[in-house]
């Protein structure tokens, strides 16, 4: 969430209009554009008015900085129900409310370690267009990247969800740029980026900002508008 929600401050920067749909029932995936603790989800604000039907657009969207819109779809707390459904009933919803209009750009920021079928929507559905895989030089990102390629693979042939490739968040482990290059090749990829690891960037979450936002002339940030 970290790395998406940068690189989309980055690409706002350039004058492209965003949108950020949320997947996660952490519901942390617009903190650093809103400034805020955690959005109202969907399904929340949902609960409160008795249905999806009784919201309205601007209910559950929030503008952030440069603009960016954000929407979260929440989940149930944990252990109880299926967060999927979530992802669901949100993306049915903005359809609907004509969220999409006057956007350049949609991100779905989806949780990557749970693989389960409502997660995969926006893959399913032929919501996306392209998939980015964050993920480290560690062994379990690497084994988190490898699943995800599988389930999109599965998707591959009946919808037009192709992988972007990876993008790699430096953790500081041996050889990671290598093992990085490797997976992605491994996987018939290409390896989008390596961001490097900077303490400015833990600096800037503590304040509830994007490093484009906290400090805007670091070396981190021009890392994020590369990447983007």
């Amino acid at each position: 969430s970290t790395t998406s929600q940068n690189t989309l401050a980055a690409l706002a920067e350039l004058g492209q209009k965003i949108l950020i749909v949320g997947c996660d029932p952490k519901a942390d995936s617009t903190r650093l554009i809103l400034h805020a603790k955690a959005q109202d989800t969907i399904l929340s604000l949902a609960a409160s008015a008795g249905s999806v039907e009784d919201l309205e657009l601007e209910d559950v969207m929030k503008v952030g900085y440069k603009d960016i819109r954000c929407v979260e779809s929440g989940g149930p707390e944990p252990g109880v129900g299926c967060a999927g459904r979530g992802v669901i009933t949100s993306i049915n919803f903005l359809e609907e409310n004509g969220a999409y209009e006057n956007i350049d750009y949609v991100s779905y920021d989806v949780l990557g370690d749970v693989v389960c079928g409502g997660f995969a929507m926006p893959i399913r559905e032929n919501k996306a267009q392209e998939i980015y895989i964050v993920m480290s030089g560690e062994m379990m990102a690497m084994y988190a990247a490898n699943n995800i390629s599988k389930g999109i693979l599965k998707y591959a042939n009946s919808g037009g969800v192709r992988l972007g490739g990876l993008i790699c968040n430096e953790r500081q482990t041996d050889k990671e740029l290598e093992l990085a290059e490797a997976l992605a090749k491994k996987l018939g990829t290409q390896l989008i980026y390596f961001v490097p690891r900077d303490n400015v960037v833990q600096h800037a979450e503590l304040r509830r900002m994007t490093v484009l936002e906290y400090a805007p002339d670091s070396k981190q940030a021009d890392h994020y508008r590369k990447l983007a």
